[in-house]
């Protein structure tokens, strides 16, 4: 499933062909994805101009000028993919309708904007723009590890008392919002902490140096354009390249980067999820 670096920049990718323009024509192909689609959605979406695009945890938010929100989760193999447009930053013609282009976006300007998801665990949802912060799936979502209120402090607050694996809380999204399996397995490698360890057994200055590890983790991943593992894919359709940069993620048996290391990574199953690990560097 993306994680926050992929999501960022399928929104960076979008921004250009839709930030500004009208949706001239919303094509709504089918009743749901993971749940039914709001109730009239094509109808709503036509005609609305799109204010901005902005980023919430793992979810892209479109504010319109009609005064809602439309709220786009990729799910496991969705992808927003851009067609035909006008000022050549997207090349690609208008590909022949496909059988699991299930929303379509029309803009004004000609460009074309594909939610293609073959296995319909995306989710799209509308809702006021001034009661964003209250939909279910955002409500009880922690604060962005990009932004300001992602601190030391907040980071060793929310972990107080603890007796979880550090992975496992750290992929809590009521702590930090859009951190997913592969980059807290690489933020917790740069920090040497083993992903395993109890948080209350981490004294508050490791816990504190997750923090601009976490950031610098996401920054890299989001400036190669996010990770391609599977069905992920950029707006204009090309691969993300950050995957090629993993130290520890996917890496089960690689000999460890950390110059002088001997051993090998090492791979467990915490939660249900593959976790990755260098046995003599985190501790």
């Amino acid at each position: 499933m993306p994680e926050l670096p992929e999501v960022e920049t399928v929104r960076r990718g979008l921004a250009p062909v839709m930030e500004g323009l009208r949706i001239a024509r919303a094509e709504v192909n089918r009743p749901d994805l993971r749940w039914p689609f709001p109730p009239r959605m094509a109808e709503r979406l036509t005609g609305a101009r799109v204010e901005r695009l902005r980023r919430r945890s793992k979810y892209i938010l479109a504010d319109l000028d009609s005064g809602e929100t439309l709220l786009v989760h990729l799910g496991m193999s969705g992808r927003m993919l851009i067609s035909g447009d006008p000022l050549g930053r997207f090349v690609h013609d208008h590909p022949a309708p496909a059988k699991h282009d299930h929303v379509v976006f029309h803009m004004e300007s000609g460009a074309r904007v594909t939610f293609n998801d073959p296995r319909r665990f995306g989710a799209m949802d509308l809702m006021p723009t001034d009661a964003t912060e209250a939909h279910p799936l955002l409500a009880a979502i922690g604060p962005e590890p990009l932004g300001n209120t992602f601190s030391e402090s907040h980071l060793v607050a929310a972990l107080a008392g603890r007796n979880t694996p550090i992975k496992a809380a750290l992929l809590d999204q009521k702590i930090v919002a859009g951190l997913g399996n592969i980059y807290v397995c690489e933020a917790l490698f740069r920090c040497g902490i083993h992903p395993a360890r109890r948080v209350r057994r981490i004294s508050e200055r490791r816990i504190a140096t997750l923090v601009p590890v976490i950031r610098a983790v996401l920054d890299e991943a989001i400036a190669a354009g996010g990770s391609s593992l599977r069905d992920y894919r950029q707006a204009d359709g090309e691969l993300g390249y950050f995957q090629h940069s993993f130290d520890v993620y996917g890496r089960e048996g690689q000999p460890c980067r950390t110059p002088d290391c001997t051993k090998t990574v090492h791979r467990i199953v915490q939660s249900g999820r593959s976790t990755f690990y260098c046995p003599a560097c985190q501790r």
